[in-house]
């Protein structure tokens, strides 16, 4: 890093309801958002044009604006079904990235429809079994 800070330089960031650390390169800084690998986040990073060697408070809000529409909208981005976190949704059968708060939603829900077909893994964790 730099000796000296640029003047815009954010040291925490707030992108898709999660804080981000304004220090760290941007590959490594959009990983502590629930639902985002290192891998997924150097795609999003290569679609959205944005300098991997870049750190988050470097970032301006044009860029961050991108960035969270190709993490939104990655099928619009040519990213391929096989990367996503969501695969043949039970509900609507389609291919999806899900992050942060839709995230833990979407596996809650999943538990308990497994709790309420009654199958091996809803009931191991109903008993609490499952750790």
């Amino acid at each position: 890093m730099d000796l000296m800070l640029p003047e815009k330089f954010q040291h925490i960031l707030r992108v898709m309801n999660t804080n981000i650390d304004g220090q760290l390169k941007i590959m490594y800084a959009i990983t502590s958002i629930k639902g985002v690998g290192r891998r997924y986040a150097n795609v999003v990073c290569k679609k959205a044009d944005i300098d991997l060697n870049k750190r988050a408070g470097e970032l301006t809000e044009d860029e961050v604006e991108k960035l969270v529409t190709v993490m939104s909208n990655p099928r619009q981005y040519k990213i391929p079904d096989w990367f996503l976190n969501r695969q043949k949704d039970v509900d609507d059968g389609k291919h999806s990235q899900l992050m942060s708060g839709a995230l833990e939603t979407k596996l809650r829900e999943d538990l308990e429809r497994l709790k309420r077909i009654r199958s091996h893994r809803g009931i191991r964790h109903y008993w609490g079994y499952v750790n």
